[in-house]
């Protein structure tokens, strides 16, 4: 089913070689590297040159696949018996796909077992890059897959252990890594392992690591985050403007430290006072569009339509790779349009031209500007001496470049914006995470809230009597009328029955449930009734009752424990 052989291949002609004529073929002769003398035939190549016919040193296994096709697979053997060995097994594997006993994608998993998993690392990040991906997050994932595989010992596929990464997961979490932290390691690895499972790729069969925990991020987060207020965000702004010119203008160091004394040129000025205007514009456009500060960064003129104050952003730009239109508020757009001018007069009109000069410390710009405006608190380590500065306020949340979002989202919260809609400003693709992460609730107007509710009346407690009283009033209007027929009636009724039951029976008045007495008659049956153990039936005839019986009784009542209606 197959052969073994030892491939020619050819490369150029060896400095310092001769070509000699030998029984009528062209012959070179050289000495190698290690001084040893070598003779190749000649040949012309593609470019005219004379090239040397080598063959290889180790034996390349020709055999059919199971679908028909040839194909070549070096042996790694300079022996051609174990070469031949090596063919068999390749062979063993077809037979065993035509079985049924593989599958294709199982035989084909087998042959990237053995290689270097950096290999494979670097065929991911090729295909990554070909998708698109953002180069920075391409970066940081190879470094986690790097790591992970020098840590746990992963030097090829065969070697991936779940317990292994669980065990390296538990280290990391013991030295103080945060459990979002450590999800992140653990993504990486789920992502590359996806990708080796792709029909396309066919490097694994399974996922070893997908039954690999996840952390629970909202026990350990350690970069809590809040919203700022109006007056905080006023005061950061009117900060940001003035601190550039500020700075240059005071004595730092020395006995002088604080005092305005350093003189500066009127280009000088210009300059910074430049700055401190882009620096409150950045700080604006981010407050006022939830902007990112990586997409900020990539906005340029091209990008910014004033005229129907919107913000283009290209897929590969942003987080979730859509490329989203983002609108301008009308006092945004006014100062965008300022400052789009200003920067053409200083010959910025390149459509690729930035918008804004990002500062890659713009976070380390941002603490000062926070400390500045007493939102923020400059203190010296005594362990290394180095100046920190604490801006956690008393529930531990702390102000970074990514709070200014968390600002964006609460403000529209505030606003009452609907949720659906704030999340469609946001950009997040739950709803969840709009409301409960990005959603500051000590900035919201709880108590405005609850003003909104309707208003529920609840009458404080009296004494009986003042009950009874106050029902009776409310009572008297809308049953009365209907009593009065109710009364008449009955007496009809009662006095019907009347002549018709046995004076013996007659007994005294009984009140019932403390309303005014009934008849003689009515109380004397109810009396009767009550005292037989087996109650004999009232003997009435029917000839005596009334043909016609009183209306049905249509007040709201109450009935009483002898069967009676108390209205």
């Amino acid at each position: 089913m197959g052969n073994v052989r030892r491939k020619s291949y050819s490369k150029p002609l060896p400095t310092g070689a001769v070509v000699e004529l030998r029984d009528e073929k062209r012959v070179a002769r050289w000495r190698d590297s290690k001084g040893k003398l070598r003779a190749a035939p000649v040949i012309k190549g593609n470019d005219g040159l004379d090239r040397v016919l080598l063959r290889a040193n180790t034996y390349t296994a020709q055999y059919r696949d199971a679908t028909g096709n040839v194909r070549e697979v070096p042996t790694g053997c300079r022996d051609a018996a174990m070469a031949r060995q090596v063919l068999g097994n390749l062979t063993k594997r077809v037979e065993n796909v035509r079985a049924g006993i593989h599958t294709p994608a199982e035989d084909a998993v087998i042959d990237h077992q053995k290689v270097s998993i950096a290999r494979h690392f670097d065929a991911y990040s090729k295909s990554q890059t070909a998708k698109g991906r953002h180069a920075g997050r391409i970066k940081t994932t190879t470094a986690r897959l790097n790591r992970i595989a020098s840590d746990c010992k992963f030097a090829r596929l065969v070697d991936l252990d779940a317990v292994a990464f669980e065990a390296w997961l538990d280290v990391r979490a013991g030295e103080g890594m945060s459990a979002g932290n450590r999800n992140e390691f653990r993504q990486a690895m789920l992502g590359f392992c996806n990708w080796c499972m792709k029909p396309t790729v066919r490097r694994l069969t399974l996922n070893p690591f997908a039954a690999v925990a996840v952390a629970d991020a909202r026990l350990d987060q350690r970069r809590k985050r809040r919203a700022m207020t109006e007056v905080e965000l006023s005061r950061l702004l009117e900060i940001a403007r003035a601190r550039p010119l500020h700075d240059a203008l005071t004595v730092r160091r020395g006995k002088h430290k604080g005092e305005q004394a350093a003189k500066l040129s009127e280009a000088s000025r210009d300059r910074l006072e430049r700055i401190g205007w882009e620096r409150t514009l950045i700080y604006k456009t981010l407050l006022l569009t939830g902007l990112r500060k990586g997409e900020l960064t990539s906005i340029t003129l091209g990008q910014v339509d004033l005229g129907a104050a919107l913000l283009n952003l290209n897929p590969g730009d942003e987080k979730n790779r859509e490329g989203n239109v983002i609108p301008l508020r009308g006092d945004l757009v006014a100062d965008l349009r300022l400052w789009v001018d200003d920067m053409r007069q200083h010959g910025l009109t390149a459509a690729s031209t930035p918008l804004f000069t990002v500062p890659a410390g713009l976070l380390r710009i941002l603490d000062r500007d926070l400390v500045a405006a007493g939102l923020a608190r400059a203190y010296k380590d005594p362990q290394t001496g180095k100046t920190k500065i604490d801006k956690r306020d008393e529930r531990g949340r702390t102000i970074d470049i990514h709070a200014l979002r968390h600002t964006f989202v609460t403000n529209l919260s505030k606003g009452g914006v609907a949720p659906r809609v704030a999340q469609a400003a946001a950009r997040h693709s739950d709803i969840g995470l709009t409301m409960n992460v990005y959603t500051d609730p000590k900035q919201l107007d709880v108590v405005a809230a609850l003003a909104t509710l309707p208003s529920l009346e609840v009458k404080p407690h009296t004494s009986a009597a003042s009950d009874e009283s106050a029902l009776v009033t409310v009572l008297a209007t809308t049953i009365v009328p209907a009593c009065v027929t109710v009364a008449n009636s009955v007496k009809e009724a009662v006095e019907a029955a009347s002549q018709h039951v046995a004076s013996t029976d007659d007994v005294s008045v009984i009140p019932v449930n403390e309303n005014s007495p009934l008849t003689t008659i009515v109380n004397g049956l109810q009396e009767w009734s009550g005292r037989e153990s087996n109650p004999r039936p009232l003997h009435c005839e029917r000839s005596a009752l009334p043909t016609e019986l009183p209306p049905p009784l249509s007040v709201m009542g109450r009935a009483t424990p002898t069967g009676h209606w108390n209205g």
